[in-house]
């Protein structure tokens, strides 16, 4: 059974890949060539207009943009997705009387706050010619670090809202984890160090955009993986509990 829903997921996470790879190529391209441009600009404008001899690429500008990032974003996607089923197959039938499809848009939706939205409000992403070399390192750790807090105070909360369903509802049970859950994020995002290494003269319109790309990327790849994953995965539950019904 699990791993009938594994490679569900992982083909349901691959399709999603291929929107979020559509938007990617559409919407957040431009805003990557726009942020090379500058990068190139500033170079010029410190070497007083004379361009410096530049290594060979190993990868060219057409590869990143076209294979390179089909693949980055199928990859990603197809493992999100392998992960994604797992989750499922561990949670199903332990949260209420959820059908797969609602189950998945939960699971998705929760998926998308945790790695993508809580780190996003705190550490969005910058293009290209935006950040130190130096401190690739730190900033990457302290993005995965906020993921890691999301998904604790996302864990807390759910264990909260099991606990709290027989006292108080349903209902109100989700409003007061959910209120557990922003309250501890605000937190960890309060105690946690701020970078900002936007050089004055970038374009706040290109940022912006950049930024806004990439989080839609983000939702239409979960999205896509929660709808998908519902609709393949139904249909192997319900004939199982069909055939379980028979026998």
């Amino acid at each position: 059974m699990v791993r009938s829903l594994l490679i569900r997921g992982m083909i349901a996470g691959f399709l999603a890949s291929l929107l979020a790879f559509g938007f990617a190529k559409i919407v957040g391209e431009p805003q990557i060539e726009g942020a090379i441009a500058f990068e190139e600009k500033m170079e010029m404008a410190k070497s007083g207009g004379h361009q410096h001899d530049e290594m060979p690429e190993l990868v060219s500008r057409g590869v990143q943009s076209g294979i390179g990032l089909f693949v980055g974003v199928g990859v990603f996607g197809t493992a999100v997705g392998g992960l994604f089923a797992l989750a499922f197959a561990f949670v199903y039938g332990r949260i209420g009387a959820l059908r797969a499809r609602a189950l998945s848009a939960l699971m998705a939706l929760m998926g998308f706050i945790s790695f993508a939205l809580v780190p996003f409000l705190k550490y969005p992403p910058n293009p290209p010619a935006v950040g130190d070399p130096g401190t690739i390192g730190s900033r990457t750790a302290l993005f995965f670090a906020m993921i890691a807090v999301s998904l604790a105070a996302l864990a807390i909360a759910v264990f909260l809202a099991r606990k709290l369903i027989a006292r108080f509802g349903t209902w109100d049970a989700t409003l007061i984890a959910g209120a557990a859950f922003i309250a501890l994020v605000i937190i960890a995002q309060s105690l946690l160090p701020e970078v900002n290494e936007i050089p004055e003269q970038f374009s706040a319109v290109l940022l912006w955009r950049f930024r806004m790309a990439s989080f839609g990327i983000q939702a239409i790849l979960w999205a896509g993986l929660g709808v998908a994953f519902g609709s393949l995965v139904e249909r192997l539950l319900e004939d199982r509990r069909g055939a379980f019904q028979i026998n």
